[in-house]
C-alpha cells in the first residue's frame, strides 16, 4: 500500500506561502503597499484595514499614496498609521495621504535582516515538525503491519527528498530577501 504524501506536500506549500507573506511585511529599501497590510483604522464603528478604506499606490521608491474613498475618515486613518509605529512620516494633502519611508541606515538594515532570518528559521522549524509527524506516521503504519520495512525506508527516502526540496526553496526565498534588504 503506497504512502500518501499529498497532505505533507500541501503543508509544505502552506509553509512556503507563510514565509512569503511574512517576508512581504518586512520593510526593505522600497515602499510597498504590503507593508501597511496589518494596519487597521477605527472607522464607522469598527476596525477596517487600509485597503478597505481606499486605494494605495506606490509613488516612488520611498513613498506610498493612500487615496481614501471617504475623505471624512482622513484623521482616523492618519492616526492609525502613526499608531502602528512603522517609523514613517505621514502627510495629508488634497489628494489623500502620503506615507514616506525614511532611508534605511546600515544599523536598521541589520536589524531588519535579523527579523528576516528569524522568520526563515521559524519556517524551517515548522518544516522539521512536519517531517517528524510524517516519519512517525510511517513508523506507526509499519508497526501495525500496513507496510514492510523496505517500504518504510523507501518512503523515508522519498520524504527526505521532499524536505530537501522545500528547504532549498525556503533558503532561496531567504537569500532573495537578504539581497533585497542589503541593496
Amino acid at each position: 500500500m503506497p504512502y500518501d504524501f499529498s497532505t505533507f506536500k500541501k503543508k509544505i506549500k502552506d509553509n512556503e506561502e507563510w514565509l512569503k507573506k511574512e517576508q512581504t511585511q518586512i520593510r526593505t529599501g522600497r515602499a510597498t503597499p504590503a507593508l501597511l497590510d496589518h494596519v487597521s483604522a477605527e472607522v464607522y464603528g469598527s476596525k477596517m484595514s487600509l485597503n478597505q478604506l481606499g486605494s494605495m499606490v506606490t509613488e516612488d521608491a520611498r513613498s506610498l499614496r493612500l487615496t481614501l474613498w471617504d475623505t471624512g475618515q482622513v484623521k482616523a486613518v492618519e492616526k492609525a498609521i502613526v499608531a502602528a509605529n512603522l517609523g514613517v512620516s505621514v502627510a495629508v494633502d488634497d489628494k489623500g495621504i502620503r506615507i514616506s519611508f525614511p532611508e534605511l541606515t546600515s544599523e536598521r538594515r541589520n536589524a531588519i535582516l535579523k527579523i528576516a532570518k528569524e522568520k526563515h528559521e521559524q519556517a524551517r522549524v515548522s518544516l522539521r515538525k512536519l517531517r517528524d509527524e510524517v516519519w512517525e506516521d510511517i513508523q506507526t503504519k509499519e508497526q501495525a503491519g500496513g507496510m514492510g520495512e523496505d517500504d518504510k525506508f523507501r518512503y523515508k527516502t522519498e520524504m527526505e527528498k521532499l524536505v530537501q526540496d522545500a528547504n532549498k526553496s525556503l533558503d532561496d526565498a531567504a537569500a532573495r530577501k537578504e539581497k533585497e534588504i542589503m541593496s
